[in-house]
Parts: structure tokens; sequence; C-alpha cells
């Protein structure tokens, strides 16, 4: 015995499925292609670029969460991965980066020298890159261990999935960014 549901295609309820179609929202769809197709900007300095070297590398294969395209242009990437210590000099340049880079797009500070300067208390050195630009995530260590960057990049997924197309448009975030003089 079969029972056939009679569904209204004007009222689908959220979750439905049926045979050639399922019932989903615009931003569900757009968030999940952002996160797993994630071209990430590596701006390495010192030896937190090595343990991303290890990240990429076949133990921990990078590639299977959607980033094995590396982008050298700020034009074509969407994560900016600021990794080692960056000198005050640098500074302009890391900024002119970040605003390079067409929206959306997320920041991981990877270290303790991108997130506080590290050991490096000195005139020369930024005591962290949240003092130029908007960062999302952290990562700690010195250097951190492949496992907390795949932790990272998980955490900028989760980013990328839930974060609606219009929160960029919100006030909030134009506040957070007229904070570091963008706009």
């Amino acid at each position: 015995m079969t029972t056939s549901v009679d569904i209204d295609p004007r009222h689908k309820p959220p979750g439905v499925e049926g045979a050639g179609f399922m019932a989903t929202s615009l931003d569900k769809v757009v968030g999940l292609a952002r996160a797993n197709s994630l071209w990430p900007l590596p701006f390495a300095t010192s030896c937190c670029g090595i343990e991303f070297m290890a990240t990429m590398a076949s133990t921990y294969d990078l590639s299977r969460f959607g980033m094995e395209r590396l982008s050298f242009s700020p034009r074509q990437a969407d994560l900016l991965m600021v990794m080692g210590t960056i000198a005050k000099k640098m500074a302009p340049i890391l900024r002119q980066v970040y605003e390079q880079m067409a929206e959306p797009k997320w920041v991981l500070s990877m270290g303790a020298c991108a997130s506080s300067g590290g050991i490096f208390d000195t005139y020369s050195v930024l005591q962290g890159i949240d003092r130029v630009i908007p960062v999302d995530v952290y990562i700690p260590g010195c250097p951190p261990r492949p496992e907390q960057v795949l932790d990272g990049i998980l955490k900028i997924q989760e980013l990328a999935r839930t974060e609606g197309r219009n929160r960029r448009q919100s006030p909030e975030y134009k506040a957070m960014l007229a904070k570091y003089g963008l706009e």
C-alpha cells in the first residue's frame, strides 16, 4: 500500500525533500559553496610558513578542505593567512594586500608573532596584525602544529558557511571597517 503526500509547491516547508527537488535557502547553498572553495593567500614571513607547508603536504592534506589552490594574487583570494613576524615597515603592504582582496574575505592570523608580536617586543615589530586589519580567526602557538592550523581552517569554513549574504552591508560591519580606516 502506497500513500501519496500532496505538497503544495507554493508553500514548501524548509527541509522538505521529494523526487527531483529539495527545498533550501539560497544563503545555505552559497555558504556551502564558499566554505568548500576557499582560495587562501599565504602571507608567510618566518617559521609559521614552514608549519603551513607541512599542513599542505600529504600527511595533513589541506586540499581535502577545498583549498588545494593557493592564490598569490590578492584579487583572486578570499582568505588571507598571515604567518610569522610582521615588521612595522610591512604593515602598509599587508593592509594593501587586504584592501585588494574582493569581498567576501576572511583573515586568519597564525602563530604568536602575527597575533601579538610574539617574543619580539621591539620598536620594529608590529604587535599584532589586528592593529592594521581585522582578523577573523587566531591560531595560537609558536609555531602552531598542523592540527591547530586545520582547526583554524575549519573555523574559517564555519564562518563562510554561516555568514549571510547581506552581513557585509550591515551597519555593524561598516562600523568595524571604519574603526580600521577602511571604507
